[in-house]
């Protein structure tokens, strides 16, 4: 007998719900949940709120924006790494197997070298994210190989290693005293400069992107098998991988461009969202949407708050991915299974 999502979807909930609290009252300009109800409410309403003006300027222009900047780009990276472990059959695989961040990180530093504005800069990361992956799946149409899955990866990691060279080599010609930290910091991961312009081209890749994933989620869940199988239960699979790649590639693009190279969320939260609701995509892309915003606001509000200084997300996220990674190396035999 099939177990119910109920409960493993109300926990994916529950992280976010967590993630969404904390997010909006911790900082160094602490809001009570009485003054954070009672300007959601007023807003609602429509009536007069009775927090202090500095409370609702901290919640609607200082943290609404980032809160929901985290949340779009913790799902998104969640639901990508969710598509691509479930395309490629693989529990280690990221979001960035095709080369989308390494794609979006040379587009940044190219932007970041040429002294462009940020609009510009999240501009080329987006069009270098999508490059990177349209260069690979040309290298792998080129290829006639059995097994196009594994032509795919390895292009991927041919082409990433290709730009992340070019991005060394950007790096190595930038003023060390102003384009390279700035390079650096891009690079790590952060949400400090969101703002509500930002949010725009955010929301509309991210949920063009997961829409389509859910669209396809039956048909996903079919992808899991090998491709004679697939294609004996009348599935297209040439046409069906490469609509799952681009839409998991725009959000990742999207994300990247936003929130710089935050690694880890993709490779993490589609285990955590697995082990709750089972391995069927319609049910596991909802779960896996609802922790990845969940941990990435819980990230983000540790980066804010745990030091004077804002600590990149990449490297929060690499303390958490770690030793989750090693022990996925031990026990992904025994537990890692297709729907």
């Amino acid at each position: 007998m099939a177990r119910s999502p109920l409960p493993g979807l109300l926990i994916s909930f529950a992280v976010l719900l967590a993630g969404l609290l904390l997010a909006f009252t911790v900082g160094r300009y602490p809001v009570g949940l009485g003054d954070l109800f009672a300007v959601l409410a007023a807003k609602l309403t429509g009536h007069p709120s009775q927090a202090p003006a500095a409370v609702e300027t901290v919640i609607w222009q200082v943290r609404g924006p980032r809160v929901l900047a985290a949340s779009l780009v913790g799902a998104a990276l969640a639901v990508a790494g969710t598509a691509f472990q479930g395309l490629f059959r693989n529990p280690l695989v990221s979001p960035d197997i095709l080369g989308a961040s390494s794609g979006a990180a040379l587009g940044a530093v190219l932007g970041i070298h040429l002294s462009l504005g940020v609009l510009a800069i999240q501009a080329l990361a987006f069009g270098g994210g999508l490059l990177a992956v349209a260069m690979v799946y040309a290298v792998g149409s080129a290829v006639a190989s059995r097994d196009p899955v594994l032509v795919l990866v390895l292009a991927g990691v041919v082409i990433g290693a290709l730009l992340g060279a070019g991005v060394g080599l950007i790096k190595y010609l930038a003023d060390p005293y102003n384009q390279l930290p700035a390079m650096t910091f891009w690079l790590l991961g952060s949400l400090a400069a969101v703002g509500p312009s930002d949010l725009v081209p955010l929301f509309g890749p991210v949920a063009l992107g997961m829409l389509a994933l859910l669209a396809l989620r039956w048909r996903m869940n079919v992808m899991s098998l090998p491709d004679e199988e697939a294609r004996a239960l009348g599935v297209a699979t040439g046409p069906l991988r490469v609509a799952i790649v681009a839409a998991a590639t725009l959000v990742t693009s999207a994300s990247v461009a936003t929130a710089g190279i935050v690694g880890w969320v993709g490779l993490v939260v589609p285990h955590i969202a697995r082990t709750l609701v089972g391995p069927d995509f319609g049910r596991l892309i909802p779960a896996a949407a609802l922790i990845g915003g969940g941990f990435l606001l819980l990230i983000d509000t540790l980066a804010r708050s745990a030091a004077q200084v804002e600590i990149p997300l990449g490297i929060l996220t690499a303390f958490v991915g770690t030793p989750f990674f090693i022990w996925l190396l031990a026990s992904v035999s025994k537990t890692w299974s297709a729907p």
